[in-house]
């Protein structure tokens, strides 16, 4: 299996610290992939700052291929963070820096070779909308993380194109977020998940509702917890589907299990996934 997660890298800036980690969710997605043992890649966009070469070069350690990725003067996606009893809290951003303002830019030979991945990840941060549909229309698989920022207006913009929408949700009370599974579900979604942090998650097949509960860890820092979560439930899913056609309640039930004890893990690591230097 090959997957590829499409938009968004930062550097998470720990202000209290001064120091940086390498993130953001299309990326995560990717790194986090490569070390469930799956082929994984990133394309996206790199300022030609230290930043962008930190996270650039952070990402090759972990054995992503970058090698598609454009590289823009200006300033790479950063947002600047602080811990307040493990938790992460975001202080700002540049809303992804040379990302928001070049763009992808994808061409011809693009298209060919992120269609010859099993799964694109791309999310609401990762300003790829326009290239999702083109991917959807040619017959790729895409997941999306529709994060907690989105809106009416937007989801019906982008959830046709989505076969696994992921949304964070601890500030929806629980009939809204039913009724935003039964929403995803009319669109055409063949999986919705929803996260609610320590509360744990719901995922939705448009038939079952399945519920999995944490693995509640004192937490050294609870940054990109929910990108690890979608990252390990997505790739075990499809990996026992695989392997197992006719067990479809089987392989959601096996693969949240797994992803609530790999995000378990996550929560004991700095940033993302390590790599942290002083700025």
């Amino acid at each position: 299996m090959k997957v590829v997660g499409l938009g968004d890298n930062v550097v998470d800036k720990y202000e209290h610290i001064r120091v940086m980690y390498p993130g953001g969710n299309a990326m995560n997605f990717a790194v986090f992939a490569r070390q469930l043992g799956v082929q994984a890649a990133f394309l996206g966009a790199f300022g030609d700052d230290p930043e962008g070469e930190h996270v650039a070069e952070s990402a090759r350690q972990e054995g992503v291929d970058i090698s598609r990725c454009r590289r823009y003067h200006g300033e790479n996606g950063c947002a600047r963070v602080r811990l307040e009893n493990g938790d992460r809290v975001f202080q700002g951003s540049n809303r992804c820096g040379v990302l928001r303002t070049e763009g992808l830019r994808l061409g011809p030979e693009d298209y060919e070779y992120l269609l010859g991945f099993d799964l694109i990840h791309s999310g609401i941060f990762g300003f790829a909308e326009e290239e999702i549909r083109t991917l959807k229309e040619r017959g790729a698989r895409i997941s999306f993380d529709f994060s907690s920022s989105f809106t009416k207006e937007y989801l019906e913009q982008v959830l046709p194109y989505v076969d696994y929408p992921v949304f964070s949700c601890s500030h929806l009370e629980m009939g809204e977020m039913e009724r935003l599974l039964e929403y995803a579900a009319g669109q055409g979604c063949a999986l919705t998940l929803c996260t609610r942090g320590e509360s744990g998650a719901w995922l939705a097949d448009g038939k079952t509702v399945y519920r999995q509960r944490p693995y509640l860890v004192e937490a050294r820092d609870t940054m990109a917890a929910g990108d690890s979560f979608l990252t390990c439930f997505l790739v075990n899913y499809l990996n026992e589907s695989q392997k197992n056609p006719g067990g479809h309640e089987a392989a959601i039930t096996v693969s949240l299990e797994r992803a609530a004890q790999f995000a378990a893990n996550q929560c004991m690591v700095d940033g993302s996934w390590g790599h942290g230097v002083r700025y």
